[in-house]
């Protein structure tokens, strides 16, 4: 069973774009509660 290496890079660059989006979602959240926080 050969893996294509194209493939495989796909693969792993789709995972990281899709960990990076989450954490930018995470820190737009965070900012988002702090400021509100902040405004009471």
């Amino acid at each position: 069973m050969d893996i294509d290496p194209q493939q495989e890079r796909k693969r792993i660059i789709a995972g990281r774009n899709r960990a990076l989006a989450l954490l930018l979602l995470g820190l737009v959240v965070l900012f988002f509660a702090l400021t509100v926080v902040k405004m009471k």
